[in-house]
C-alpha cells in the first residue's frame, strides 16, 4: 500500500537527483565545457518553466470548470513565440548588448538607468508574484494531501500549512545553494537551466502518461473518450469572444513579462539563435502539454465523486484506480512543475531585489568610500540569499491568508494581471524614442494601484482587507470607486474588469507622462540604443571627458567581479589599445565596456552610479547631444566612417608617442647604460690591477696578501657574473639558445628559487599555498628557476614594506597556468612600466639595484623562448608579475 512516508521519500530522492543535475552542470560550465548545457534543446527546455503547476493541475481543473478556455493560457506564449522576431529577439539582443541581468534591469537601463524605476519594477514583480508562489505551495501541498487521505489520514488546513512550510524552506535552500554559489557576471546558472530542463521532460512525460491512461486505461479508448468529451458540458463552445481576446492578450504578455520567463528567456540566453529552434518546439511542447486536458477533466468529472476536486484529477484518477506507480509519477511531474517555478522566479525577483534596492541603499549609506572600502560582492551575495527566503516567504504568507482554498486558475490570473503593467513601459522603450522615465513612472504606479485596488486586495475575500462596504457603495461612499465596478462599469468579469481598467490607464498615464515631459541626455541615448539596437549592439558612448585613473576603476571592479575577471577585461582593452603589460587608457568606449560588465552582477542602475564616481569631467552640451542622437540614418553612418578613421589615427598617434617616450627613455637608460656598465667594468679591473701589482711587488706580509687576493677573487667573480648576464641575455635574443627539456613539478622549481636565495640572509617572507603547486611541467627548468629566482630577488632588492611579504599564487586563466608573484612594497612607478622589460632598463636607484639592470630583460626573453610569458601587473598595491607557464 502507498504510504505517506513512502511519497516524502521519493520526494527526497528526486530532489537529490536533481542536486547530483545541476552540481555536474555547473561543474562542467567551470570547467569550460558547457556545449550540451548551452544547446538550443536545454534553451527550449527551459522555456517549459512557464508551465508551472498551474498548467499542470490547473489546467484540468480550468478545463473542467471553463471549458476549452484554458486553451488561452497556451495561446497567448505561442503567438508570443511564432512572432520571436519581432520583440523576442529584440529583447535578446538588448539583453546582450547591453548585459541586462532582470526585467526591471531593462526598464532601469532603457529610461536612463533610473535607480527610482528599478524599485518600482522590483516592487511590482515582488508584490506580484506572491499570489504565483503561494499557487506553487498549494498544489504541492495538496497533491501531499491526497496521497495522505488515500492511506486513510485526514488532512486539516493546519496539516496543509505545516506541509507548506516545510516545501518553502526546501526549496529556499536548493534555491540559495545553486542560484546564489557566486556573482556571474552574465547571471547565468548553468547548474539550475540544467536542472529545469530535466523537469521539464518529466513534467511533461508524467502528464501525458496519465493521459494515456485515462484514454485507454479508464475509458476504454479514443472513440470511447471523444464520445464522453461530445456529451459533456465543455464541448458546448460558449465562450465570449471579448474574453478569449482578453485571456490570449493577458497570457502572451505575462509570458514576456513575468521575472522567471525573462531570466531564462533573455537572461540565460547565450545564444541568439536558439530563438528560431525554440520558435517551434516551444509552441510543440505547450501542444503536447495540452493534449490530454480535456480527456482527464471529463473522465475526472464522470468517474469521480461529486464535489472533487478537479484540479487534482492527474492524481486521484490514478489512485482511484489502484495505480500507485503511475500516481507518483504524476506527482513528480507537478512537483517539478511547482518547484521549477519557484526556484527561477526566487532567483530572478532576489536579483532585482539586490540589484536595484539592497546594493544602491548600501552605497548610499556608506558614501563615496564604499567603492574601494569593502567587498560588495559579499554584500550581493547576502542579499539574494535573504531575498529568496523573503520571497518564498511572501508566497507562504499569501496562502496563509487567502487560506488556499481558490481555484489555481484563478489565482494564477490575479497574478499575470498585476506582473503585465510592466507591458507598456516595456514595449514603449523598445519602439518609442520618446518615452521618458517620468512617463514610465506614471504609468507603472497608476498600473499598479487599480491592479491592487481592483483584483489582488479582493483576493483576499470580501471584508478581509477590504470592507465589505467598500465592494457595495465605494470608498467613502464614491460609488464609481467600487473595486469590482470602477467607473460605474458593472456586470463584467471582474479579472477582465482590472485587466481592462489598468493597462488602460497605465498606457495613457505612460503616454501622457512621456508627452508632458522631456527625457534627459541619456534617456536619448539609451533609447537610440533600445530602438535600433540592430544598427547600435555595441552600445553608446559615453559623453563626458573621464578624470578616472585606471588604477581606481581596476581597484572597484576587483571588489565587484572578482581579481580574475576584472584583470582580463582590462588586460583585453589594454591589448586593444596597443598597450599590452599595461593599464588601459580611461577612454569612453572603454568606460561603456566597464560599465555593462559590471552590470552583469549589480544591474545597470547600480553599475551606472557607481562607475559614476569616477568619471566626473566635462561633458557636451545637451544640444550637442540630442542633435548627435537625432541624427538621420546616412550621417550617423558617415559619422561612424570618421569616428572610426579618426580613432585608427588616434590610436597610431598614440602609439607613435607611446613608441618615441619609449625610445626616448631607452636613450636615456642606455646611456645611463654605457656609463655604469663602464664603471662597472673599470672598477673590478681598476681594483684587480692595483692590488695584483702590490702583490707582485712581494713587499707584503701573509695577512695583507691574504686579504688582497680575496678581494682580488670577489672583483673576479663580479666581473664574470657582469659578462655572464650580457652573454646570457645577446644568446636569447640571438635564439641561438639550446633548450634542456624536461618534466618537473612547480613546486619543485619554486622550493629551488627560494632556497638559492636564502644566502642573502632574507628578510622577505614569502606566502605560498604549496598544495596547488603540484602542477606538472615540461619545459626547461632552469630556465624557468632562473626567472623565478630573478623575481625573488627583485622583490627582496625593492620591496619598501616595513615588514616585506611575497605572494606567489598559482591560478588558471583562459585555459593556461600562470604564477602571480605579488608584494607588499609601493610598487613600480607608472614611468618605470613601461621600460622595466627593456635590455636598458635600470631602475632610479643604481646603488639600491646591485646589478646592470638585465635581469627583467633576460626573463623577458627566457619566457619567450619557453613559450611563456612575463608582465607586469598594475593595480595590485605593490609590484606585481604574473609569469605565464608554457
Amino acid at each position: 500500500m502507498l504510504t505517506y512516508n513512502v511519497l516524502i521519500a521519493v520526494a527526497l530522492l528526486y530532489v537529490v537527483f536533481l542536486f547530483g543535475i545541476a552540481f555536474f552542470a555547473e561543474k562542467r560550465a567551470r570547467a569550460g565545457r558547457s556545449g550540451w548545457v548551452s544547446s538550443p534543446w536545454i534553451y527550449t527546455l527551459s522555456l517549459s518553466i512557464y508551465c508551472t503547476a498551474w498548467t499542470f493541475y490547473g489546467a484540468v481543473g480550468y478545463a473542467a470548470r471553463s471549458g476549452l478556455e484554458y486553451l488561452t493560457v497556451y495561446l497567448g506564449p505561442t503567438i508570443v513565440m511564432l512572432g520571436w522576431w519581432w520583440i523576442v529577439r529584440k529583447l535578446v539582443r538588448i539583453g546582450r548588448s547591453q548585459r541586462i541581468t532582470s526585467i526591471a534591469d531593462l526598464i532601469s537601463s532603457r529610461f536612463g538607468k533610473s535607480t527610482s524605476l528599478g524599485v518600482i519594477v522590483t516592487l511590482i514583480a515582488v508584490v506580484a508574484a506572491t499570489p504565483y508562489l503561494a499557487l506553487q505551495l498549494q498544489s504541492v501541498t495538496l497533491s501531499f494531501a491526497v496521497f495522505a487521505e488515500a492511506g486513510g489520514t485526514h488532512w486539516t488546513q493546519a496539516d496543509l500549512s505545516r506541509a507548506a512550510l516545510w516545501v518553502a524552506i526546501g526549496l529556499v535552500v536548493f534555491t540559495i545553494v545553486f542560484g546564489t554559489r557566486n556573482l556571474d557576471a552574465n547571471e547565468r546558472h548553468h547548474g539550475v537551466v540544467i536542472a529545469i530542463a530535466v523537469e521539464a521532460v518529466v513534467k511533461l512525460c508524467a502528464l501525458i502518461a496519465v493521459g494515456v491512461f485515462v484514454v485507454w486505461g479508464v475509458a476504454g479508448g479514443l472513440g470511447e473518450t471523444l464520445q464522453m468529451i461530445d456529451a459533456s458540458a465543455i464541448s458546448k463552445w460558449e465562450q465570449p469572444a471579448g474574453r478569449w481576446v482578453g485571456l490570449t492578450f493577458l497570457a502572451g504578455a505575462a509570458f514576456l513579462c513575468l521575472p522567471r520567463m525573462f531570466q531564462v528567456l533573455v537572461v540565460e540566453n547565450v545564444n541568439e539563435n536558439h530563438l528560431s529552434t525554440a520558435s517551434w518546439a516551444f509552441p510543440l511542447y505547450v501542444m503536447l502539454m495540452s493534449l490530454f486536458v480535456v480527456p482527464i477533466a471529463v473522465v475526472g468529472l464522470n468517474l469521480m465523486p461529486s464535489g472533487s476536486n478537479p484540479d487534482l484529477f492527474v492524481l486521484t484518477l490514478p489512485l482511484a484506480e489502484g495505480w500507485n506507480v503511475l500516481a507518483i509519477f504524476s506527482f513528480l511531474g507537478g512537483f517539478s512543475s511547482a518547484t521549477s517555478m519557484v526556484i527561477v522566479a526566487t532567483i530572478a525577483l532576489a536579483t532585482m531585489v539586490s540589484n536595484h534596492i539592497v546594493v544602491p541603499l548600501w552605497l548610499s549609506s556608506r558614501g563615496a568610500g564604499a567603492v574601494v572600502a569593502g567587498d560588495i560582492r559579499l554584500v550581493v551575495l547576502l542579499s539574494r540569499r535573504i531575498s529568496i527566503a523573503a520571497v518564498v516567504l511572501g508566497g507562504y504568507i499569501y496562502f496563509r491568508l487567502s487560506g488556499g482554498g481558490a481555484a489555481l486558475a484563478a489565482i494564477g490570473l490575479i497574478s499575470f494581471v498585476g506582473v503585465v503593467q510592466v507591458l507598456p513601459s516595456l514595449v514603449g522603450g523598445l519602439y518609442w524614442r520618446g518615452a521618458t522615465r517620468w512617463g514610465a513612472i506614471a504609468g507603472l504606479v497608476v498600473g499598479f494601484s487599480v491592479w491592487a485596488w481592483c483584483l489582488f486586495l479582493p483576493s483576499f475575500g470580501q471584508g478581509a482587507i477590504i470592507p465589505v462596504s467598500v465592494f457595495e457603495n465605494g470608498p467613502y461612499g464614491i460609488h464609481w470607486l467600487r473595486p469590482e465596478a470602477l467607473f460605474g462599469i458593472e456586470k463584467i468579469d471582474p479579472l477582465l474588469h482590472a485587466l481592462l481598467w489598468s493597462m488602460l490607464l497605465n498606457a495613457v498615464a505612460f503616454f501622457v507622462g512621456s508627452v508632458v515631459t522631456f527625457p534627459a541626455p541619456i534617456e536619448r541615448l539609451q533609447g537610440a540604443q533600445f530602438v535600433n539596437v540592430f544598427e547600435h549592439s555595441t552600445g553608446a558612448r559615453a559623453w563626458t571627458q573621464s578624470a578616472a585613473e585606471a588604477e581606481d576603476l581596476l581597484i572597484m571592479s576587483q571588489r565587484i567581479l572578482g581579481p580574475t575577471e576584472a584583470q582580463q577585461i582590462f588586460a583585453r582593452e589594454a591589448t586593444r589599445q596597443g598597450k599590452a603589460g599595461y593599464l588601459p587608457d580611461v577612454t569612453p568606449d572603454f568606460i561603456q565596456t566597464l560599465e555593462r560588465n559590471l552590470a552583469g552582477s549589480v544591474g545597470a542602475a547600480t553599475a551606472h552610479a557607481m562607475i559614476g564616481q569616477f568619471t566626473q569631467g566635462s561633458s557636451i552640451s545637451v544640444e550637442d547631444l540630442i542633435a548627435v542622437a537625432d541624427e538621420a540614418v546616412q550621417i550617423m553612418e558617415y559619422s561612424n566612417r570618421l569616428e572610426a578613421k579618426s580613432a585608427e589615427q588616434e590610436r597610431t598617434a598614440r602609439q607613435l608617442r607611446d613608441a618615441n617616450e619609449k625610445l626616448t627613455a631607452l636613450s636615456i637608460q642606455k646611456d645611463a647604460f654605457l656609463s655604469q656598465i663602464s664603471h662597472e667594468l673599470r672598477t673590478p679591473m681598476t681594483s684587480i690591477r692595483s692590488f695584483s701589482e702590490i702583490l707582485r711587488d712581494g713587499d707584503a706580509d701573509p695577512a695583507t696578501v691574504e686579504r688582497y687576493s680575496g678581494i682580488i677573487h670577489d672583483e673576479a667573480l663580479r666581473l664574470t657574473r657582469l659578462l655572464d648576464d650580457l652573454l646570457d641575455l645577446s644568446v636569447l635574443e640571438n635564439g641561438q639558445v639550446t633548450l634542456n627539456i624536461q618534466e618537473g613539478s612547480l613546486k619543485t622549481l619554486l622550493d629551488r628559487a627560494i632556497s638559492a636565495t636564502e644566502a642573502s640572509g632574507r628578510r622577505l617572507s614569502i606566502r605560498r599555498i604549496v598544495a596547488n603547486e603540484n602542477h606538472l611541467l615540461n619545459t626547461d627548468l632552469d630556465r624557468l628557476t632562473q626567472v623565478f629566482i630573478n623575481l625573488i630577488s627583485n622583490a627582496e632588492k625593492y620591496c619598501d614594506a616595513e615588514v616585506p611579504e611575497l605572494k606567489i599564487t598559482l591560478r588558471r586563466i583562459g585555459g593556461r597556468h600562470v604564477v602571480d608573484f605579488i608584494d607588499n612594497g609601493s610598487g613600480i612607478g607608472k614611468a618605470s612600466q613601461r621600460v622595466i622589460f627593456e635590455k636598458f632598463s635600470r631602475l632610479s636607484d643604481h646603488r639600491k639595484a646591485g646589478g646592470a639592470g638585465l635581469g627583467l630583460a633576460i626573463c623577458r626573453e627566457i619566457m619567450a623562448r619557453l613559450g611563456g610569458e612575463i608582465v607586469y601587473l598594475p593595480g595590485q598595491g605593490g609590484a606585481a608579475f604574473r609569469v605565464t607557464l608554457p
